[in-house]
């Protein structure tokens, strides 16, 4: 069923927009060295969105900072490549990274309101990007902002107001709104819902499904809920202890999950077209980023464990079919 072939992600479907290639970032602790992202292999293909899914703690909110190379003190990139339009940006000078955040790539913080400037209005605020990449003048970036928050559906009094009098909903739209400004051909939405009510939850998910088809822009999506990444996603990067065990096509993936950790996910959540099924949570704990095995990382908490895995150092990713990608020497058989 395998290739045997050992691979980062090349998926030729959709032209690729975005590569990454054996990323490392590791946080210099005074316990240890913490390998917040080890070892990770991904693509992003153009006018697609990737869900990036994993337990807390797996590195992915540390792995897209890393590629807009904004990784907090201590942390720092120690190894890898990410190619965008033919620049690697891991070695591009800083003015030249600044012209790519914000414009060619932007971001959706996880927390809207603790990302915004609380002392600065929110029109102000997405007017100094459009600023940063343009000689418009103040009057015309006003104006465009306008534009910005009329499409998020905000009224026209939210450009005078600071981020502490939004609710969550309005302050993540203007944080769509900020981070679409330049139509970014990347954007990356780090787990855009969290602590949003349902009705709310549906209404960000709607608006980041409109930038994609109006803007085709790519869209990472970092989320915990399967859920999501079933109705948003045409591809699933699933993410454990720092890297990638599991990458391709979405609905191939929740029909033949092929890594046991992706089936552990898969089974511990509720589906309504099996209200019968039995909620079966993955047993023990994510291991501890300082003390990372050479060996797989979830050998633990894995039922298909074998000699294969305990005597041979962490599997790559390997290619089982086209398309879709497992790091694991055992992986669960397919009927």
């Amino acid at each position: 069923m395998t290739t045997g072939k050992d691979s980062s992600v090349n998926v030729q479907a959709k032209e690729e927009v975005l590569r990454i290639e054996n990323l490392h970032t590791y946080f210099y602790s005074r316990d240890g060295v913490v390998k917040a992202v080890n070892g990770v292999n991904l693509s992003v293909k153009a006018d697609s969105i990737l869900g990036i899914v994993g337990e807390s703690g797996s590195g992915k909110s540390v792995m897209v900072l890393s590629l807009l190379r904004l990784v907090p003190d201590p942390g720092k990139i120690t190894q890898g490549s990410v190619y965008f339009e033919g620049r690697d940006l891991l070695e591009i000078g800083t003015e030249e990274m600044l012209g790519v955040r914000g414009n060619s790539i932007s971001m959706i913080f996880q927390d809207p309101k603790g990302s915004l400037n609380p002392i600065e209005t929110i029109g102000k605020q997405i007017s100094e990007i459009l600023l940063a990449h343009s000689p418009m003048s103040i009057k015309e970036a006003a104006e465009r902002t306008m534009e910005l928050l009329k499409e998020m559906a905000l009224p026209e009094y939210i450009f005078k107001q600071y981020p502490f009098q939004l609710s969550g909903g309005q302050a993540q739209r203007a944080m769509i709104a900020m981070a679409t400004a330049w139509r970014p051909k990347i954007l990356i939405a780090d787990e855009p819902t969290s602590s949003l009510d349902m009705t709310v939850q549906a209404d960000v998910l709607a608006r980041l499904q409109r930038v994609r088809a109006e803007k085709h822009s790519a869209i990472i999506l970092i989320t915990h809920s399967m859920g999501v990444i079933a109705q948003m996603a045409e591809d699933i990067a699933v993410m454990y202890a720092g890297s990638v065990v599991e990458y391709g096509d979405t609905r191939a993936m929740f029909e033949r999950p092929y890594h046991p950790y992706t089936w552990a996910l898969l089974q511990s959540i509720v589906r309504l077209d099996e209200p019968g099924r039995v909620i079966r949570p993955i047993p023990g704990s994510p291991p501890d980023s300082i003390d990372l095995p050479d060996q797989c990382p979830y050998m633990p908490r894995c039922p298909k464990a074998s000699n294969e895995c305990r005597l041979n150092v962490r599997p790559p990713l390997r290619e089982i079919e086209p398309g879709h990608y497992v790091a694991c020497y055992n992986v669960i058989e397919q009927t």
